[in-house]
């Protein structure tokens, strides 16, 4: 089958019936029509439509191998450095549609799937890993068009270093039992982004401190699997007026809790489990980090440089732009986006072939990337606010510019580049951004987007070549140890 349009992935959607929760009610009818999913499954629709259109084909997609269906360019396992690039670009297009904002476009579990796959022997001849399954997966997926969530942490009830799961039933997701057909699944994961909204969901354990062999698993089912719920947090559609909420009627991404109820993982889905070892492998010696970060940042790029044009357009609207003030606040964005620019470059330049024959972007500036990302964004949507000043507050509605006191908006709210309506337009985006639900969760999610920043500093310490540095120190100092 190869790609497919939107119009296909609405519908097979539409079709799956997945059990989602919202404000606890269980969801009837037409996902693609509810008023929370609606705006951006639409977002998601223009995206698939994007990779099928004549002119985009070369820079979206390339011919599976052996097979005149062509796949999405985020599904191609790179061997040369031009391939990474490719990837990169692919990513930009999709990224530029949604102007960053949705940190689960396809592409991103496109490329987990991609980067498993490229991986898989890392679990050959082990105890209870079936790395066939992997691959098998990856090339279903890429055949199929398919999309995906997933979920990789347990639920926050203990989080000291010596916590222990109290309860007689189990809160975080584990295997209950197993027997011919597959392995039985009861408890919970969380934080699924467009959990529910997707063909499948993707459940892989994370390494931990006193990780216990029942937690020990990863497997891939369809989303609509018997005993599989999706309960979803308040919705941040605040409304469907592009005009009041320019960011949120279109992107907000739901975020989920996935609930397991004594459910079979068919054998043939399974891709590991009881193995600590194996999970740690896969986490850490994977080409995952490598390439989901690769995605990530090029997606994060494309958001810095969306900000950097609209603090530019706040600032030439109220035209503050002579305040010297104002020159540091913006210099700090196009540093920030510099930086990442140049460690995206170098990642790239950098690329080696791993052990599989497969071109890995260079992982060690891509860390440096997102260790520094979860401080310069927050610190990002607080210069908007600042340039916005009260600005940011007294915002009026589409429907208050349709009714009788226009002429005192137009006169009170105008700028001095802009109409009052532009004005507004303007500074309904900055307070969507960085004020509404949408905006604060956004700066929450790009916080702990790859997990603790302080967890990724201390890995960018720790696996951070030091060893030339510190024998120039020694070799000065005479120290010969």
């Amino acid at each position: 089958m190869g790609i497919i349009n939107g119009k296909m992935f609405i519908d097979r959607l539409n079709q799956l019936g997945n059990e989602i929760w919202l404000d606890g009610e269980k969801i009837e009818g037409q996902i693609s029509e509810h008023p929370a999913f609606k705006g951006l499954l639409e977002t998601k629709r223009s995206l698939y439509d994007l990779q099928t259109k004549p002119d985009m084909k070369d820079q979206m997609t390339y011919s599976l191998p052996g097979k005149k269906e062509r796949a999405g360019l985020s599904y191609l396992q790179p061997k040369t450095k031009e391939d990474v690039k490719r990837r990169r670009n692919m990513f930009e297009h999709w990224a530029r549609h949604t102007h960053g904002m949705m940190g689960r476009s396809p592409d991103y579990m496109n490329t987990v799937l991609m980067s498993f796959a490229s991986s898989a022997a890392l679990l050959k001849d082990r105890d209870h890993c079936f790395p066939e399954h992997v691959q098998a997966l990856y090339e279903r997926a890429a055949a199929q068009d398919l999309s995906f969530t997933h979920t990789f942490i347990t639920p926050q009830v203990n989080r000291s270093q010596m916590g222990v799961n109290v309860s007689p039933t189990p809160i975080s997701a584990k295997v209950v039992d197993k027997n011919e057909k597959g392995l039985i699944i009861h408890g919970a994961r969380i934080l699924a982004t467009q959990g529910g909204l997707t063909d499948e969901v993707l459940v892989v354990s994370l390494p931990k401190m006193y990780f216990e062999s029942d937690e020990a698993f990863a497997f891939s089912i369809p989303s609509n699997t018997k005993g599989v719920k999706f309960i979803c947090r308040e919705s941040f559609v605040l409304g469907k007026s592009s005009f009041d909420y320019p960011l949120s009627s279109r992107y907000e991404e739901m975020d989920s809790i996935v609930v397991f109820d004594h459910v079979l993982v068919p054998w043939e889905r399974v891709f590991f489990y009881n193995n600590y070892e194996a999970a740690f492998d896969f986490n850490m010696k994977s080409s995952f980090n490598a390439f989901a970060f690769h995605q990530v940042i090029t997606r994060q790029i494309v958001k810095t440089e969306f900000l950097l044009g609209l603090a530019q357009t706040l600032v030439e609207a109220i035209d503050v732009g002579e305040y010297q003030h104002i020159q540091a606040k913006m210099a700090e964005i196009i540093t920030g986006l510099e930086t990442m620019k140049a460690l995206l470059e170098k990642s790239e330049n950098d690329a080696e072939t791993d052990e599989w024959g497969y071109m890995r972007p260079s992982v060690t500036p891509l860390r440096v990337v997102s260790a520094i990302f979860p401080d310069i964004y927050p610190r990002f949507t607080e210069i908007i606010q600042l340039i916005g000043a009260s600005g940011m507050v007294t915002l009026p509605t589409e429907k208050a510019f349709r009714s009788d006191i226009r002429g005192d908006l137009d006169q009170y709210l105008q700028a001095a580049e802009l109409n009052a309506e532009d004005r507004v337009k303007v500074f309904r985006l900055a307070w969507d951004l960085t004020m509404s639900p949408f905006g604060t969760r956004q700066t929450q999610y790009e916080r702990y987007f790859f997990g603790d920043p302080v967890r990724l500093t201390s890995h960018l310490y720790r696996s951070y070549p030091k060893e030339e540095q510190t024998a120039v120190i020694k070799e000065f100092l005479h120290i010969h140890k």
